[in-house]
């Protein structure tokens, strides 16, 4: 959320492209839902602004693959396009409680979104939206040695170092945290900081 909302200030010099990295091809099993429950209220703490809500009692997502293709159907439209879609699939997850691994709920994210839905359902349904999540999910391991989300990279495979508190995590549960840099506004200064590091002739 706030490399998109600073990113707009720096949108003519710097190119922001959020990669397919899904977790679950690391382990076994879909997104763990005791974690990720733990890790919403934390970034909850840091991000103010930011909507999250309690996610239903049912229907968590076994997979969000669909999600990565959905996305990567998106941007095959523009990069505006597949970025405003990641958020809104962010959002619907994270803040409206939506299994973003139905592929009805992606289509219904693609409509609201205005997308050109022939396209996005031939594309999403295409063996190259797979192939090119799974792709990208190599490159992240192998050419910027991407371990976990969020990572941020410039593209000589430089880390950049976001401005969020990690947990410390231990059998599924947060047992600790590294100590806030910033909440909220405050954040802001620290992460326009790192698109003039991107702008230092490191790369984007």
């Amino acid at each position: 959320m706030r490399l998109h909302r600073i990113g707009k200030e720096y949108e003519e010099r710097v190119a922001l492209r959020t990669r397919s990295f899904p977790l679950e091809l690391l382990r076994p099993g879909g997104p763990p839902r005791l974690l990720l429950e733990q890790e919403w209220w934390l970034a909850a703490i840091q991000e103010p602004a930011a909507v999250f809500a309690p996610y239903p009692e049912d229907d968590w997502p076994t997979t969000t693959l669909p999600a990565f293709d959905a996305g990567w159907a998106a941007t095959n439209q523009g990069l505006a396009i597949g970025t405003d879609y990641d958020l809104r699939v962010r959002r619907a997850f994270f803040g409206e409680g939506k299994n973003i691994g139905r592929p009805e709920v992606l289509l219904d994210i693609a409509r609201e979104a205005a997308l050109d839905m022939p396209r996005f359902e031939r594309d999403v349904a295409s063996p190259e939206a797979r192939a090119a999540v799974l792709e990208e999910s190599r490159i992240g391991r192998e050419q910027f040695q991407v371990r976990g989300t969020p990572t941020l990279t410039l593209a000589d495979g430089t880390h950049l170092h976001l401005p969020i508190a990690y947990p410390r995590i231990r059998a599924h549960r947060i047992v600790g945290m590294a100590p806030l840099e910033c909440v909220g506004e405050a954040c802001s200064d620290a992460v326009r900081a790192l698109f003039e590091r991107a702008l230092g002739g490191q790369g984007t």
